[in-house]
């Protein structure tokens, strides 16, 4: 093709010379028209039909481990030989402002460090089995955030605003891209947190209904408890159910034409479809019984300390293996350690550690972990120096989170704190930045991912973020 460009370049070209060079182009063209039409065409009669990304994507879907209440980065994957060299003394320089009482002085880590995989990545003792998979990792050590408060903190990292109610990251990536699953919901949260901002952290806000997260259980419910709730009805047969619905949407379709645009009402007609559909889908997703005893034994569900959260993160895959855009799971609300740190931060990793190192091995032998983009953290960090004998605040300034597979680079860690963990001080990374990305590895542009409402075009981002390029594979 370029040969017979660079041959015409100097010419003037008749229109049947023109054509003749130019026919694939104009196929192409006509193709990618035509197939836009179809997408939009679903788009317009289902909202989460799949939406062709911006660019070329390096991962079709996103798992969210979220560890609520902050995780100490200088007790997990920060090394700080210095904390244990000043153990006891005073913080050498001046100290953020933080949220609870006022913090004392340098506090060691209870746990060793060591180094693991071929890229020598530094992990404490409090996660062995996830310290075997980090040449899968993407460690990012200088994150912060804006907020010292759990509540504020916790839209932040969800909604990208700690001070007003906006839709949620899973709710962007599926107003964006759609599901590949039309008989499940784009996003799905599993055990979600009910405390610091509740649902609005898996909410859709002015976006439409149906980019809202749907939860399965909440914080308190055991796992082997947690179902989509209402989603089996043995009583009435399918046929009988289909003309119920078909009855009651079209009184749904003639109240709406007669208001005129009405977002609770259009998203009751949604949800009565999606409904309809999950009931042939869900109850198998959520079967567990049918995964091999190797399986479940990898996630941990042979042990009732990790069997919980396991069986969690075993669902997870499930779902997003089936298409599910958007899964969160969440270690809720465990790692919020004022107090009692060693005590309590050994048994929140004893909980999770086999079930996310169980995790990335079955996504990687599965051929999944190359488009899925799995992500962990928490709201925020912990203070290097102590609260009480035994304890860490709040620090917003710095703490750590890790990606995997999804087009990180693997084996990388990025960023670095001051050399006791307070502050972030090299290649920080904001939440609107970790957003930015996130959208970036999904093949979205986080400065045109937008919706029109109340007279501007809001994104995930607002006016802020910026593409970590560097930990891009």
């Amino acid at each position: 093709m370029n040969r017979h460009w660079n041959s015409y370049l100097n010419q003037t070209l008749s229109r049947r010379e023109l054509l003749k060079v130019s026919s694939a182009g104009f196929g192409s063209v006509a193709l990618a028209g035509l197939l836009a039409q179809e997408q939009a065409s679903a788009a317009a009669t289902d909202p989460l039909a799949v939406k062709a990304p911006h660019f070329p994507a390096r991962a079709k879907r996103v798992i969210f481990l979220f560890m609520h209440g902050g995780p100490s980065q200088v007790d997990t994957f920060d090394y700080k030989p210095l904390l244990k060299r000043d153990h006891g003394k005073p913080l050498p320089f001046a100290r953020p402002k933080v949220v609870s009482s006022e913090t004392f002085n340098l506090l060691q880590s209870p746990w060793a460090f060591k180094q693991y995989g071929q890229s020598g990545a530094w992990v404490s003792d409090l996660f062995p089995e996830t310290a075997k998979c980090v040449d899968d990792m993407c460690f990012i050590k200088s994150m912060y955030g804006s907020n010292s408060r759990h509540g504020g903190a916790l839209l932040e990292l969800h909604t990208g605003s700690d001070t007003f109610i906006r839709p949620s990251m899973g709710s962007w990536v599926t107003y964006g891209l759609g599901t590949e699953n039309a008989s499940m919901p784009g996003y799905l949260t599993i055990c979600p947190t009910q405390s610091h901002g509740g649902a609005n952290n898996f909410g859709s806000a002015f976006l439409p209904a149906p980019y809202a997260g749907t939860s399965i259980g909440s914080v308190g419910i055991a796992a082997k408890d947690a179902r989509i709730p209402f989603i089996s009805n043995k009583e009435t047969p399918r046929p009988i159910q289909r003309m119920e619905i078909d009855y009651s949407q079209a009184l749904n379709r003639k109240q709406l034409e007669s208001t005129g645009p009405d977002r609770a009402l259009e998203g009751r007609i949604e949800s009565f479809e999606l409904a309809f559909r999950m009931q042939t889908e869900s109850p198998d997703l959520q079967d567990l019984s049918k995964e091999t005893d190797a399986t479940r034994k990898l996630y941990g569900l042979d042990n009732p300390i990790t069997e919980d959260f396991g069986r969690q993160c075993l669902m997870a895959r499930r779902f997003s293996e089936k298409g599910v855009r958007f899964v969160q799971v969440s270690h809720t609300y465990k790692w919020d350690q004022h107090e009692n740190l060693k005590r309590d931060h050994s048994q929140n990793a004893a909980e999770v550690d086999k079930p996310i190192a169980g995790l990335l091995k079955d996504l990687k032998s599965r051929g999944l972990l190359e488009d899925t983009l799995v992500i962990w953290g928490g709201e925020f960090g912990r203070t290097p120096t102590a609260q009480g004998s035994d304890g860490r605040d709040h620090n917003p300034e710095a703490f750590t989170m890790w990606m995997a597979g999804g087009g990180v680079k693997p084996g990388l860690s990025y960023g670095a704190t001051d050399d006791y963990g307070y502050y972030s001080v090299v290649d920080k990374v904001h939440f609107h930045d970790l957003h930015a990305t996130i959208l970036h590895l999904l093949g979205m542009d986080h400065l045109k991912l937008t919706y029109r409402y109340a007279g501007r075009d809001f994104r995930l981002t607002d006016v802020h973020g910026n593409v970590v390029k560097d930990i891009l594979a």
